[in-house]
């Protein structure tokens, strides 16, 4: 007959986890505690097992409540919201689940902080939005251009047959507009016509190719610095996607800067970092790229700050408000994200990308 395995053994699985999570006796003393756990209240494994895990929470009692109901089978699962203590910090605001096993005398507690949720939501209503916004797009682009072709063939056949000098102007009119819907058009369809060249890829040779363009037509009152993680691996992805993602990034930024490249003292920065077991996409990584493009400009406008990303969403007169859609489409087919975190004088665009 085999001997049973070890708490650590058994429960070994719970390091892969991003949510933090315990093992605990109907007494609440701890079993296991996972990775996570351990990162989130800084202190050791060894400290927190053997503890009373009601002691980690500003109001102990009613974890021990829920792992008493849990003991006596008074239910499956119970969730409730609570705050987590952690030695000097502030508490911080968790979901917690306690949850029976199939082994008598055994809880699991897990814990998802709820800023990590807000978080995990938000991004899947942004790759959601990003995938409802490509089908928009193709859809509706392929639906203007057929007839936008027509509108063009028949301005022009109309200006061959008139004299009036007026009546040619107005041709010309529906010509130009034709024409610059047509632009448009093919600007949206972009992304969907131009095949994946997967190649390998330097990050900083694409921020560096950015950082000429950008100097190229912002030559005065802008700053660039580079912040770079000389360390960070290549990986596959197309070059010239992410060139113009990036570019669309730092450009957009620019736009918002006008009025500070103006006065001499506009500031765009590049940095480049590793990130470690991160969660994104619904998908845990264990290393991801993450990418900022910082500005001191203005801000996001409250107005659109949830709807950036949308096609045709723009906070300056004239824009076009494709550069973010686009740039979104281009690092979602690296099965990344683009998120965006703006105050006033700070402005950071986050591009993460898995890395292998």
């Amino acid at each position: 007959m085999s001997k049973p395995l070890p708490p650590h053994a058994r429960f070994q699985s719970f390091d892969l986890l991003a949510t933090l999570v315990a093992v605990v006796r109907s007494d609440g003393t701890v079993l296991f505690a996972n990775a996570a756990l351990e990162d989130a209240l800084g202190t050791s494994r060894r400290t927190i097992e053997g503890s009373a895990f009601a002691h980690c929470f500003t109001e102990p009692h009613i974890l021990q409540n829920a792992l008493e109901g849990a003991a006596g089978n008074e239910f499956a699962a119970l969730r409730y919201d609570a705050f987590l203590n952690r030695p000097a910090h502030d508490p911080i605001p968790v979901h917690v689940i306690v949850a029976q096993t199939d082994q008598a005398g055994e809880i699991v507690v897990e814990l998802l902080p709820l800023e990590s949720q807000a978080k995990q939501d938000r991004e899947e209503r942004l790759i959601d939005q990003a995938q409802a916004n490509k089908e928009l797009i193709r859809n509706l682009a392929h639906e203007i251009k057929n007839p936008l072709g027509g509108i063009r063939g028949a301005a022009q056949l109309l200006q061959m047959e008139v004299d009036s000098r007026d009546l040619i102007e107005y041709t010309q009119v529906i010509i130009h507009e034709a024409d610059r819907l047509q632009t448009l058009v093919d600007r949206l369809l972009a992304p969907h016509r131009r095949p994946h060249v997967v190649g390998d890829v330097n990050i900083h040779e694409v921020l560096e190719r950015v950082r000429s363009l950008i100097l190229a037509e912002f030559p005065r009152g802008l700053r660039v610095v580079r912040e770079y993680d000389t360390s960070i691996p290549e990986f596959r992805g197309d070059r010239e996607q992410l060139i113009q993602a990036v570019l669309n990034v730092a450009h957009n930024a620019c736009q918002a800067l006008a009025d500070r490249i103006a006065a001499g003292d506009a500031q765009l920065v590049f940095r480049t970092r590793i990130a470690r077991q991160v969660t994104f996409g619904k998908q845990r990584y264990r290393l991801a790229l993450e990418l900022h493009v910082i500005d001191n400009g203005p801000g996001v406008p409250d107005s659109i700050r949830d709807r950036i990303f949308y096609p045709l969403v723009s906070g300056r007169e004239g824009g076009s408000g494709l550069g973010l859609t686009l740039a979104q489409t281009f690092v979602q087919q690296h099965h990344g994200l683009i998120e965006c975190d703006s105050v006033p004088g700070r402005t950071d665009f986050k591009i993460l990308i898995p890395l292998p």
